[in-house]
């Protein structure tokens, strides 16, 4: 099979992914919204259901968003936040042994908010380019090679928020997926279940957004472990669009191929926005160093460049 084909196929088992994902979406709140209307709920077809169920879309998304806090996703940590936006990442990352990674996209894609106090995140499987000293395949190993990571998915059910006038805080649980749909030496060769709770505190043009989670698989226990993720952002709005921000990236195994280790990541940066474009779109851009402070971490180092469309 020539390179082309290859990425012709990989390419095409994600979008089919991706448009299943959001044909189910549609389906679902199509007959949500009709079960749920009073007015010859027995009578309507369930196309004039999604039809009204997506004209309704922009006004029921800002009632929603007006009842939680206004803060900016961080760089790293995922926000408690429900969002409606498309995003893209570009991580460039500095390994052991003096290679380093390009990961196009970091897994983001995008964002929406289907039903009250629900979010879902589609992600767009990122294209990871390794550059320097490249891992040979070895017994139970698979070697590193260029290729496509696997395909996530997120959902939020945001289960307490206040906004700025009542409170200016946020409880939402997550529930990450991530389907082994990567090449070789790019995937977890399992599907992976990451239950999570969100929180996040504001005082004033201060805020705290933090998770915590544990990474499930359903299979490959002795190598991949059930790691422990904590990451927490710390942020200061200034001048309206600006937010710098400090965040803390934690992560411990207790088991599997790295029982014991721990690795932390300090990730100073600077969010831009949300900068008006049109209506309600908006743009935002972001720039973060993420750097380890410990012993045995992933990388040494990492750049990350941020861009989000919202809507």
């Amino acid at each position: 099979m020539s390179v082309v084909e290859h990425l012709n196929k990989k390419f095409f088992r994600t979008a089919k992914a991706l448009l299943l994902s959001f044909a189910i979406v549609l389906i679902v709140t199509g007959a949500y919204s009709a079960q749920a209307s009073t007015t010859s709920a027995s009578d309507a077809s369930i196309s004039s259901a999604i039809f009204d169920y997506l004209a309704d879309w922009s006004q029921r998304v800002a009632r929603i968003q007006s009842e939680q806090p206004h803060w900016l996703t961080p760089i790293v940590t995922v926000t408690p936040c429900l969002e409606e936006k498309f995003r893209y990442d570009q991580l460039w990352l500095a390994n052991p042994h003096g290679s380093a990674t390009d990961n196009f996209d970091g897994g983001k894609g995008l964002e929406l908010i289907p039903f009250e106090n629900i979010g879902i995140i589609l992600g767009v499987p990122a294209w990871q380019a390794h550059n320097g000293h490249i891992r040979p395949a070895t017994k139970g190993k698979s070697s590193t090679t260029d290729g496509w990571a696997d395909q996530t998915f997120l959902f939020k059910y945001r289960l307490f928020s206040r906004n700025e006038k009542n409170g200016d805080y946020i409880v939402t649980a997550f529930m990450g997926f991530s389907a082994p749909t990567g090449d070789d030496g790019n995937s977890n060769h399992h599907g992976v279940f990451t239950p999570t709770i969100a929180i996040g505190k504001g005082f004033g043009y201060f805020d705290f957004q933090s998770t915590g989670g544990i990474s499930l698989s359903d299979g490959g226990l002795q190598r991949l472990g059930m790691p422990v993720a904590w990451n927490t952002a710390f942020q200061y709005q200034i001048f309206r669009f600006f937010w710098p921000e400090f965040e803390i990236n934690y992560t411990w195994w207790p088991n599997g191929q790295r029982e014991g280790q721990n690795q932390v990541f300090l990730t100073p940066g600077l969010v831009v926005g949300r900068i008006p474009l049109y209506e309600r779109i908006r743009l935002t851009v972001g720039f973060g160093y993420q750097v380890a402070v410990t012993d045995h971490a992933a990388y040494h180092h990492s750049a990350i460049l941020t861009e989000r469309i919202s809507f």
